[in-house]
């Protein structure tokens, strides 16, 4: 029941927003608003789903968890409700949650409650990979390494930013047809990134 999609996109627009928002927010803050409001228009991601009773539970907040590689393994805090928070706001509590899993000062509380996971394996210079699902979880969205590609432009060959984003998800709940439109709702968010920091 376990499938990946996958699905390149052009993050220049993403990045000019990282950099507009200030020193303390990055790619990773506006990737996570990007997925926030692509989980805004497909409701059906953002959620569990229990195989005794087969009910698939759908949450209104967006409790992203933040895959984080530890030398004793991977663990994944979650960050509550990611579209109710400035840009500011998130890149601050990311950073400081981010750097209490490192430091081994998290508990339980910090790695429960989420609804949906983001995996980045392009620090360590992946290009495409099956992120595994985080039960009662259905989706989870992995981030492979920036790449510049050749566009054919009116000002000619340019060389814009790229990156393949891989969806798992639970086939038992989802199907590859979702699952490719919500890559494509996330490619047409980035696209217009600047809006997220409104």
């Amino acid at each position: 029941a376990h499938v990946t999609v996958d699905r390149e996109v052009e993050v220049e627009a993403a990045f000019d927003a990282a950099e507009a928002a200030g020193d303390d927010a990055s790619l990773t803050d506006v990737l996570l608003l990007a997925v926030s409001a692509t989980l805004d228009e497909h409701p059906e991601f953002n959620a569990t789903f229990d195989a005794d009773s087969e009910t698939h539970t759908l949450y209104e907040e967006h409790n992203i968890g933040i895959a984080v590689d530890l030398e004793g393994g991977l663990v994944t805090p979650v960050i509550p409700d990611v579209g109710g928070k400035s840009i500011d706001e998130l890149a601050r509590q990311r950073s400081r949650l981010t750097e209490r899993v490192l430091d081994g000062e998290y508990d339980g509380d910090d790695l429960s409650g989420g609804t949906f996971t983001v995996s980045n394996l392009g620090v360590v210079g992946s290009d495409s990979f099956t992120p595994i699902i985080n039960p009662p979880e259905i989706a989870i969205l992995g981030v492979n390494r920036v790449r510049e590609r050749p566009v054919n432009t009116d000002a000619g060959i340019e060389f814009p930013r790229h990156i393949t984003f891989s969806l798992s998800f639970d086939h038992r709940v989802v199907d590859g047809a979702d699952a490719a439109r919500f890559l494509v709702t996330l490619d047409e968010t980035l696209a217009d990134a600047e809006k997220l920091l409104d």
